[in-house]
């Protein structure tokens, strides 16, 4: 048997004797297991941080598009390069998106420790004035004429007041300067958090918001379907008129797709050209939503190639699986269901086609 990379290290030339080459079984097996690595990275990449993710899942996903039998040693070795270079990007930007948000959240700690300063120089400063106020109020003690000690405690608790009373409007100015930073904080930790559960390329919901709505539909116990739809001849779209133009689509078809269920309904990409509903009813109803979504979502889309190019018309429509959730049934167990329904439904459709 012979790896990939002494496969990649032959560059064409004859192999020799001793490394008799691969059999078609081993060579199939090799590839498929590239490609579920190249798959596997994408989809790990994506659930660990979605804002930039998707797009290392997208590119590695559109990489082993090239990754047949037909393969040669020279467009393989072109893969690995351009997926290493896919895979040093992804951390270079991770490295970068960590260190900022490290510097935000130092920011927002010496935000804090000036306020818990400034309310300390004003107490220290407010107690000399009380102490001056205390060692006045003792010297009155000692005077005998009662007009004067009257005026004297008049006087101090005039000064005691204007005390207070500033005491009062730097406090509030000062709990209004931190309520403002710490709602400005919050507004910026949410924006960020709401990115991190939307893909970047359709707006809708990515993989990881989808598995945390469909777990909290399981612990209710609440009834709902899962529907799986995968678009159909996209490669064949981007390989005709490039990836702009199947993204184009896929914009498009995502605003069809939600614009066609409910607001409490979950939609979402599930990654490359996968998506997912999470429709708050049973399966008979859903399939009535799933015949709303084939009427008014498939159909034919006006698509930018980009680059000067045209705009072109394309037909999109998606094999389609649901499945619903039946208790006690765990998250994968429902999207397996749901996927396995999918796949039934391409393979029907394509024997249909056949005939």
């Amino acid at each position: 048997m012979i790896s990939i990379k002494k496969y990649l290290d032959m560059d064409g030339r004859a192999q020799p004797a001793e490394a008799p080459a691969p059999s078609g079984d081993v060579l199939s097996a090799s590839l498929d297991a590239y490609r579920g690595a190249l798959l596997s990275m994408g989809d790990n990449a994506a659930r660990t941080c979605a804002v930039f993710g998707a797009e290392l899942q997208q590119n590695l996903a559109a990489l082993t598009d090239g990754i047949t039998p037909q393969v040669t040693p020279e467009s393989l070795a072109k893969t690995n390069q351009e997926a290493t270079t896919q895979l040093q990007k992804w951390g270079d930007r991770g490295v970068e998106y960590l260190n900022k948000k490290t510097a935000e959240i130092k920011e927002l700690l010496i935000v804090l420790a000036r306020t818990a300063a400034s309310v300390g120089e004003r107490d220290h400063q407010y107690t000399g004035h009380f102490n001056q106020l205390t060692t006045r109020l003792r010297t009155i003690s000692n005077l005998e004429d009662l007009t004067q000690v009257r005026a004297s405690l008049v006087q101090q608790a005039s000064e005691l007041k204007t005390y207070v009373d500033q005491m009062e409007r730097d406090s509030s100015k000062l709990v209004k300067s931190l309520q403002t930073e710490v709602t400005n904080y919050e507004e910026r930790l949410k924006k960020v958090e709401e990115l991190a559960l939307r893909d970047p390329l359709t707006g809708l919901s990515n993989r990881r918001n989808l598995e945390e709505r469909i777990e909290t539909r399981i612990k209710a116990g609440t009834t709902f379907s899962v529907v799986m739809l995968d678009v159909n001849r996209l490669k064949l779209i981007n390989d005709e008129h490039g990836h702009l133009a199947g993204d184009n689509l896929l914009k498009q078809f995502s605003h069809e797709l939600r614009s066609a269920t409910r607001s409490t309904d979950a939609v979402g990409r599930w990654g490359g050209d996968e998506f997912v509903l999470v429709l708050d009813s049973d399966e008979a109803a859903a399939k009535v939503q799933i015949e709303r979504v084939q009427k008014w979502v498939f159909g034919q889309y006006t698509v930018r190639p980009g680059k000067g190019a045209g705009e072109v018309k394309v037909q999109a429509d998606a094999a389609v699986g649901v499945a619903q959730w039946r208790p006690g049934e765990t998250l994968s167990a429902v999207l397996e269901r749901a996927d396995a329904a999918m796949y039934q439904n391409k393979k029907k459709a394509r024997g249909a086609a056949a005939r």
